[in-house]
């Protein structure tokens, strides 16, 4: 027998916790002293333990957890609803961690404001491309809105690509633009080169058009992390009399599995501001 504090240390529990178990009969004492009072505890009591503190970080209230125990649930069943918990928990974790890369991001761009190399913003004209392409619509151009749609869209690409024995012979190419009804959703078109017969099938084979002058500035990194170089070209057409004159694209220039040695070329077309009355 333990007493309540030994019980508590090799249950990774408080003492006031096992207390609050006890008055609520979640957990009893296997023997209280008639004399003092003091509650002791069997290790076999662990077992019901586990289960209680389980099932409450599952969300369970305390009423559900006794329910469930005492209907003694096995361990397999357990195990099923613990590991749905931790897909749960590991999906938050994932989620957080791409905002916190987004915030990272923004706040690069407000300390960089002003202080951005241009001089590697370079101006030419981009040759029409074919390529095979897939198109999916993302909910705004936010990158928590963009990223879970993108990459699953060269994902089926490919594979389509494969299936159809159709070989990539350029890097890929991605391009965005608003949905015609004018709302926040914004079409993702997921490209890559390729040398094929014009096509609308399961892969849509079209050229891509020329660009008679681009803005180009080459971005090293996740494209999560993308801000700062993004705004850096945006701030380089705006100081050198330049408008945009369509839709960016994204130039994959190297793409291995870690995507902070990515290596993109961030392509706007532009022409030159013409003040009105001018």
């Amino acid at each position: 027998m333990f007493t309540i504090g030994d019980f508590a240390r090799h249950g990774r529990v408080s003492v006031r916790m096992l207390r609050h178990y006890d008055a609520t009969g979640l957990l009893r004492p296997a023997r209280v002293d008639p004399a003092t009072g003091y509650r002791h505890y069997a290790a076999s009591q662990l077992s019901r333990l586990n289960r209680i503190i389980a099932l409450k970080e599952l969300g369970f209230t305390l009423q559900q957890v006794r329910d469930i125990v005492d209907e003694k649930v096995d361990a397999g069943e357990l195990r099923g609803m613990l590991r749905l918990r931790r897909a749960e928990l590991e999906d938050t974790v994932a989620t957080a961690n791409a905002r916190l890369v987004q915030v990272e991001a923004r706040l690069r761009a407000i300390e960089s404001e002003g202080h951005m190399p241009t001089h590697d913003v370079v101006l030419k004209s981009v040759p029409s491309v074919r390529v095979a392409e897939l198109t999916a619509t993302a909910a705004s151009y936010e990158p928590e809105d963009i990223s879970p749609v993108i990459g699953p869209l060269y994902d089926e690409l490919f594979r389509r690509l494969e299936a159809a024995g159709i070989t990539p012979t350029g890097p890929g190419i991605a391009t965005y633009e608003d949905v015609p009804d004018g709302d926040d959703r914004v079409l993702v078109h997921a490209a890559v080169q390729v040398s094929a017969p014009l096509q609308n099938g399961d892969v849509h084979v079209h050229d891509l058009p020329p660009l008679a002058q681009a803005a180009t500035l080459v971005h090293h990194g996740s494209m999560d992390a993308v801000l700062p170089t993004a705004q850096t070209l945006t701030h380089w057409i705006d100081t050198h009399g330049y408008h945009p004159s369509g839709y960016p694209r994204e130039l994959t220039l190297e793409c291995p599995e870690n995507p902070d040695a990515w290596v993109t070329e961030l392509q706007t077309p532009v022409t030159r501001f013409s003040p009105a009355g001018a």
